[in-house]
């Protein structure tokens, strides 16, 4: 049976969005070095630069996304984490999908991000390569970094 994915604007209060961004931060520090970890916190990601999703299986928090507006043109996406529970589960391409819109709805003519290199990302990298990301050099403030891959999209 196919569960309906609803996506939410989140405003990063619930207790369920803030463990799942306390998980996320805590799994990015487990799998790269602290110099190599770019996941924002919650305090972060209230800067008004960034737009905050939630996506939710039958009344459960199942993932969270967002989009930071690097300026008129560009947007980048931040805090992608699908609840260990919603893994496979096509949680992860529907806030993509939904960030694409989004970013295309604004104008945007171009998407970035950075994940990890570890065999831990390597299902999020599957994602954004099936999606139409490409791999590319360090944009905007990042280095080249052994735990980094740059990637991005024209819309």
């Amino acid at each position: 049976m196919q569960r309906t994915i609803e996506i939410r604007t989140d405003d990063l209060n619930g207790e369920a969005t803030r463990r799942l961004i306390a998980l996320h931060l805590a799994g990015m520090h487990d799998t790269s070095p602290a110099e190599s970890v770019h996941a924002l916190d919650i305090d972060a990601l209230r800067h008004p630069s960034l737009s905050v999703w939630t996506a939710w299986v039958d009344g459960e928090l199942a993932g969270v996304g967002a989009l930071k507006a690097l300026d008129a043109d560009r947007g980048e996406i931040k805090s992608m984490r699908a609840d260990d529970r919603f893994r496979g589960t096509g949680v992860g391409r529907a806030l993509l999908r939904h960030i694409v819109e989004d970013a295309r709805r604004r104008g945007m003519s171009s998407l970035w991000l950075e994940t990890g290199t570890t065999e831990d990302f390597v299902p999020a990298q599957r994602l954004y390569e099936s999606e139409g990301f490409v791999v590319c050099g360090p944009f905007e403030d990042y280095a080249l970094d052994p735990f980094s891959v740059f990637m991005t999209r024209t819309l």
